[in-house]
């Protein structure tokens, strides 16, 4: 399964952006998929997750902010990231959460947020 981030940019801290996470081929419905981020000079980081069945999980640096959901029917995951913050610029990628615990996971190029202040 290939899944490509997008709807990354830039805007100024407490402003909002919505990523879209879509899946080239066969859409995984019933597998958990999760946002990831990797700043300059850090790891990549989990930041929210969702089940097939719609239940989700947040780092606590964006719970309250933002808040994630999936759309099978459209083959898409969303993030909505409010009350942005500097400190959440990052290139920004989706994934199923398995293919990255099995070390399986394919990353694509993601997207890229940066937050001014």
């Amino acid at each position: 399964v290939q899944l490509q981030a997008s709807g990354g940019g830039l805007v100024q801290a407490g402003e909002s952006l919505t990523l879209s996470c879509a899946a080239s081929g066969s859409f995984p419905s019933t597998n958990a998929i999760a946002w990831y981020r990797q700043a300059p000079g850090k790891q990549r980081e989990p930041v929210a997750g969702i089940t097939g069945g719609g239940t989700t999980t947040y780092v606590d640096s964006v719970k309250g902010r933002f808040t994630v959901s999936r759309d099978n029917a459209k083959k898409t995951v969303y993030l909505q990231m409010n009350n942005l913050k500097p400190e959440d610029t990052a290139v920004y990628y989706c994934n199923v959460v398995r293919e990255v615990l099995t070390g399986r996971a394919s990353w694509g190029q993601g997207t890229q947020v940066t937050v001014s202040s």
